[in-house]
């Protein structure tokens, strides 16, 4: 069993820990400040080929699988948990054309989305669905050779940059199916952008579709069998992506802890020497570690193809809790400065809460693990 990263990866890791400390970093508090996606950077991440990471070589991008995006997705998360997570979406965009679209399909979308000319977002989400999918209201009828698509989407992450949706729609009695909506097509709108006390930098908002008509050929996978292309884009790449920001957060959490401790002097030595925030850093490392090697076997398991449902759930279960867990910490630890908005404490606190319900809640996370566990009964 190897913990190591290869050659490649390791090259990848310091790109994109110099592309967030350089170039990321400047911009983390205007970010925060206005909630404002920084574009010119997002189209630097795809410059970087880092939006490419998991689309394979003959259709533009690098092929470099699932741990290479975690490695990416945490390092950047370090520096701009908003960032990262706009990332983490891209790649969550791609996924049903990767995964379940037609070889026509593949051509047609994966070297634009490799290169940044096409980022989709994953509109599945409503008012009156999330973790209940099988609530939703959007609706695709056929009319002869196109699909009719009527209905709302929110909480959709990268809505109001993406030039073209995966879209869920309900065609059928308890039938659902998945298509590709270009966002110039007639009908489609964006609504309202979400006012997040977290991950600001990072636009999340609604998407009408009003009788909006797309070909049978932008129809992902079989129709009816929507629920299957969603889910599992979800599983294996929204809820490892969630992870992966979170794990940013944690090291940053670690980092700052242990740097704050050693500089800060209480009763004429550094808080460091104090048993009591000593026990609150080996809680924010023992977190860390944790994290680090559930978030990574589940990626290393998803690059053997390997079926890692549970995997899944369990490291974004744990490590958006333990980023809570340890952004709490931090901000004990700086004291009093940890809850001034000119501090970063605060504002990795703020970040994380918002990963709990990100890609299922934390109580869905448990109902898939609780399947997995029922496999132990002898």
């Amino acid at each position: 069993m190897e913990f190591t990263f290869t050659s490649k990866q390791e090259m990848l890791r310091k790109a994109a820990r110099e592309f967030a400390e350089r170039e990321v970093a400047p911009r983390v508090q205007e970010m925060d400040e206005t909630g404002e996606v920084p574009m010119d950077l997002v189209k630097k991440m795809f410059d970087l080929g880092f939006g490419g990471l998991l689309i394979p070589q003959e259709y533009g991008g690098s092929g470099m699988g699932h741990v290479a995006r975690m490695i990416v997705i945490e390092e950047i998360s370090r520096i701009s948990p908003p960032l990262g997570f706009t990332l983490q979406i891209v790649h969550l965009g791609q996924a049903p054309v990767i995964y379940f679209g037609s070889e026509e399909q593949k051509r047609k979308w994966l070297p634009e989305l490799a290169k940044g000319a096409l980022i989709a977002s994953s509109a599945v989400t409503e008012p009156t669905g999330g973790s209940d999918v099988l609530g939703i209201q959007t609706t695709a009828r056929k009319e002869g050779d196109e699909w009719v698509i009527s209905g709302r989407k929110c909480f959709i992450t990268n809505a109001h940059f993406s030039n073209i949706h995966g879209v869920l729609a309900k065609t059928g009695d308890r039938e659902f199916s998945y298509f590709m909506v270009e966002a110039d097509r007639p009908g489609v709108k964006l609504g309202r952008k979400e006012d997040k006390f977290g991950l600001r930098g990072c636009v999340t908002g609604e998407i009408a579709f009003d009788e909006v008509r797309v070909p049978e050929e932008n129809l992902v996978g079989s129709p009816g069998k929507g629920l299957r292309v969603a889910l599992a884009s979800i599983s294996n790449v929204g809820r490892p992506g969630v992870a992966a920001v979170a794990l940013g957060i944690l090291r940053r959490c670690l980092e700052e802890a242990a740097k704050y401790a050693k500089e800060r002097k209480l009763y004429g030595k550094p808080i460091s020497d104090l048993q009591a925030i000593q026990w609150k850093l080996t809680d924010i490392y023992m977190d860390y570690q944790t994290s680090w090697l559930l978030v990574y076997y589940a990626a290393w398991l998803r690059d053997q193809n390997i079926r890692v449902d549970a995997e899944n759930a369990m490291c974004k279960l744990w490590a958006t809790e333990a980023a809570v867990r340890a952004a709490k910490l931090l901000t004990e630890v700086f004291g009093a400065y940890g809850v001034l908005r000119e501090y970063v404490p605060q504002r990795l606190l703020r970040d994380a809460q918002v990963l709990i319900p990100s890609a299922g809640t934390s109580d869905i996370m448990r109902v898939v693990m609780a399947r997995k566990a029922l496999e132990f009964s002898p």
